[in-house]
């Protein structure tokens, strides 16, 4: 028995002895030679170790290697794919005498690492040998696939915890030049066997701005080998949180999962992206995004999309397929879109004490400058945005639906259902941008709108009230503003009724003027001197009308305007080319007041009125010159002119 514990003792002392000798027996070099060796024997990549090597073996196998250069693939766009200024690995004695290949720890100083895609797609990360078997006839269709990856068979990695201290990792898309930097890495990372879950904690610095970082692979044998993977990450930092759980395969060519995105502020983010974005209080504050994504190909999917900003939430679904032409589908809900936080303040125009005669106003002219439209043949869309409510300044709308589609350089923007203004209404507009000239055409047709609300909201214009319906059909072409306009053509169409113009009583001004005509000028104290007074109106029951334009002249020669009292027609022209307008308006007197039902229908004494002259500097003239000759209807002439003026803006 002593003699059994003798020999044992004594093989135990010749294994240590060897164990401890081994460093100062075989040099250092030697060992460093077999890893370079053995590590372009696996991976096909050259291991170079330029720095000085130290190798020490209490209390646990400790070896040390500085300047560490691992080469990228030769389509790459760096010399290295990995360097560092030093690698220190701990190797506890135990796994060696076993003959596992179990690393204690791992720590990595100032690593550089480039993890790049070439033009073909393929990714410098595939560190193994592919697989030796023939091509599929579905392997041999799609020739830009990495190809499949094995593992030796038995082979297993085992680092216990690898740290990380400083340096950088960049991505590169070769197909794209998309690149993405990290740096100031702080990392630790737990992987006890390629078959178990890979952790990562630490963080990292992106643009200045640190990340805190989690991550979890469920099975890092798997993503090698391009099969199917889980992988759980979270980033956190004081901009913005994003969270994702999801399945990773192919190489990362197919990727579909849970994703968040969430912050305090965008203003704060865009200042970080160094974006200006002048925002009120009120705006561009918190923001959230939530939905199931997926990244399949060359296809982005968001489903059941969930977008939050300030007071306002969107939903909906998106898919954008990439490629030279993209393709973008979307259907979009924006609930009760109020944009009056996001939109600036309108510029108050302060009124000048008196007007300046010395400067004449300026005339209107159309730029010639060539519109390029050529955006509209860098993608293809398919779009549809709904909202239950729109509120932008004093512009409020009911519920609505929009649509875009966009496809071979045609674009058909629809009004699909239109609600504001107590109305409702449909319409289209197509822009064809595959012929030059450019091809437009518009179609609206608005049904029971309110007149005084919405002229007051699009252009601050309150005097016209009633219901009523507005209908056009245009078309144009061109290449230049000055081109459109020159070449519209078309009608439009309107009506209005139970309604009335604010600002002064027509048939009162009128009938009044008939007395003066006839001798009697008390008129002149109660009526006529009256300046605009925005409680006095012209009630009519009906206001009709249509234009026909060709090469940009609109004519119209049925404008009516009935009331009780009196009849108003109008005829003339708009020329849009010209800048001009020549109408001829003519109010007529009912002689009884019994109202439309009456059947006396004579309008004896009539007012004709003409508006003449450029946009900039229209005339309003009455021409009563037939009906009296002397200063008295002169006079009359005058005050009803001024009336006329002050009805229309003049």
């Amino acid at each position: 028995m002593n003699a059994v514990v003798k020999i044992v003792g004594g093989v135990a002392v010749i294994v240590v002895g060897v164990a401890v000798a081994a460093p100062f027996l075989v040099p250092t070099q030697t060992i460093i030679d077999q890893i370079s060796k053995q590590a372009e024997s696996t991976t096909g990549r050259t291991l170079q170790i330029a720095g000085d090597s130290e190798v020490s073996i209490l209390p646990s196998l400790n070896v040390t290697l500085n300047n560490v250069r691992l080469s990228n693939m030769t389509t790459g766009s760096a010399e290295d794919m990995l360097s560092m200024e030093q690698l220190s690995v701990h190797i506890p004695w135990l796994s060696l005498l076993s003959g596992e290949a179990k690393l204690e720890r791992f720590v990595i100083n100032n690593p550089t690492v480039t993890l790049e895609t070439d033009k073909q797609g393929q990714p410098n990360w595939q560190l193994f040998p592919t697989q030796d078997n023939l091509p599929t006839l579905a392997q041999t269709k799609t020739t830009q696939q990495p190809s499949a990856v094995s593992l030796p068979s038995g082979f297993d990695v085992s680092l216990g915890e690898v740290a990380i201290y400083g340096g950088s990792i960049t991505y590169i898309d070769g197909q794209t030049g998309v690149q993405h930097s990290v740096n100031e890495l702080d990392l630790s990372i737990q992987l006890p066997s390629l078959y178990k879950a890979l952790t990562v904690n630490g963080a990292i610095t992106y643009q200045s701005q640190k990340f805190e970082l989690m991550s979890v692979v469920d099975t890092p044998a798997k993503a090698i080998v391009g099969e199917a993977f889980n992988i759980e990450q979270r980033l956190t930092s004081q901009l913005l949180n994003l969270e994702f759980n999801g399945v990773v395969a192919h190489q990362g060519k197919d990727i579909q999962g849970e994703l968040t995105l969430a912050g305090e502020s965008v203003k704060a983010v865009t200042q970080w992206q160094n974006i200006a974005l002048p925002a009120k209080d009120n705006a561009f504050n918190q923001f959230s995004v939530a939905g199931s994504m997926s990244f399949v190909g060359n296809t982005f999917t968001l489903n059941s999309l969930v977008a939050k900003l300030d007071e306002l939430e969107i939903k909906g679904q998106s898919k954008i397929v990439l490629g030279p032409k993209p393709n973008i589908n979307a259907n979009i809900d924006l609930g009760m879109l109020d944009l009056n936080p996001y939109l600036p303040e309108p510029a108050a125009t302060p009124a000048p004490d008196k007007p300046d005669a010395q400067t004449p106003s300026q005339p209107i002219v159309w730029d010639d400058t060539p519109i390029d439209l050529s955006v509209l043949g860098q993608v293809n869309a398919d779009i549809v945005v709904r909202s239950t409510g729109l509120k932008a300044h004093d512009i409020t709308l009911g519920e609505n639906q929009f649509s875009l589609q966009l496809k071979n350089n045609v674009a058909h923007l629809g009004l699909d259902e239109f609600n504001a203004y107590n109305g409702t209404g449909k319409g289209s507009v197509k822009i064809n941008s595959a012929v030059t000239p450019y091809k437009i055409k518009t179609n609206f047709a608005l049904k029971n709108i309110n007149a005084e609300p919405l002229l007051t909201d699009a252009v601050g214009f309150d005097k016209v009230l009633g219901k009523g319906s507005i209908d056009w059909n245009l078309t144009t072409q061109g290449q230049s503003q000055k081109q459109l306009v020159s070449t519209l053509a078309g009608n439009v169409a309107f009506s209005f009724k139970d309604g009335g113009v604010k600002g002064a009583n027509i048939a009162q001004m009128a009938r009044k003027a008939k007395e003066m005509l006839k001798g009697d000028f008390s008129s002149l104290k109660d009526g006529l001197n009256a300046d605009y007074d925005p409680q006095q109106k012209t009630d009519f029951s009906a206001l009709t009308g249509s234009f026909v334009f060709k090469e940009g002249v609109g004519r119209n020669n049925d404008l009516s305007l009935a009331s009780p009292l009196i009849r108003i027609t109008g005829s003339g022209e708009v020329d849009l080319p010209k800048t001009n307008v020549n109408y001829r308006l003519v109010t007529g007197i009912v002689d009884t007041v019994e109202g439309q039902a009456s059947a006396d229908k004579s309008t004896g004494f009539k007012v004709p009125l003409r508006i003449k002259g450029p946009f900039h500097k229209v005339d309003v003239s009455l021409d009563i010159s037939s009906a009296a000759k002397d200063n008295v209807k002169d006079k009359l002439k005058d005050k009803l002119k001024d009336k006329f003026k002050g009805l229309f803006g003049g």
